[in-house]
């Protein structure tokens, strides 16, 4: 290897070095960055409500991998799939409206206690049948858990109180098959 060789290896070394370094900054301060994670989370919900319905809004408020786990109902939804929940809820409930009645945040973890409010005027879709809509009004307890990282939801874990919505909703729990079977 002759000097200009030598030279040449050096610098292409150096600015290796350079555009590491410069990456590692750029990383180190996206992870210092500090998020308004209620404002995310108010914002998420608002893409959410029946006069809104923003799905690309809705969707962008996840990470890439985020995740929305619907806990009583025993079911979760990633990518594309993110929007389901949100659609179904808005058939069911046109005007649908989360009223927060608390919001806590512990830095990258938002737990919030809230009711899930609207009108049955759509049909709900069941492993049964569909339960044509009633007009009921609903407000269904629930606490949210959100999982944020680097302004983004992560992971979104629901715990709505579905035996209450059903009973709002007019559905009587099915004792009596229940006690047939056992």
């Amino acid at each position: 290897m002759n000097a200009n060789e030598r030279e040449r290896d050096m610098s292409r070394t150096i600015k290796a070095n350079k555009e590491a370094a410069i990456d590692e900054a750029i990383t180190r301060r996206e992870s210092q960055k500090t998020y308004d994670n209620e404002a995310i989370v108010r914002n998420a919900y608002h893409t959410a409500e029946g006069n809104v319905l923003d799905i690309p809004g809705w969707i962008g408020s996840f990470t890439e991998d985020g995740v929305f786990n619907n806990v009583s109902g025993e079911a979760s939804y990633r990518g594309e799939h993110l929007k389901d929940v949100v659609i179904t809820f808005a058939k069911m409930f046109p005007d649908v409206h989360r009223e927060l009645y608390r919001v806590n945040v512990m830095g990258a973890v938002v737990a919030i206690e809230l009711a899930i409010q609207g009108t049955f005027r759509g049909p709900m879709e069941t492993p049964a049948g569909v339960i044509q809509p009633t007009g009921a009004k609903v407000a269904i307890p629930c606490a949210d858990f959100f999982y944020m990282r680097n302004g983004k939801i992560e992971r979104f874990d629901c715990y709505p109180a579905l035996n209450i919505m059903l009973k709002q909703m007019g559905v009587p729990p099915d004792f009596a098959s229940a006690v047939k079977r056992h």
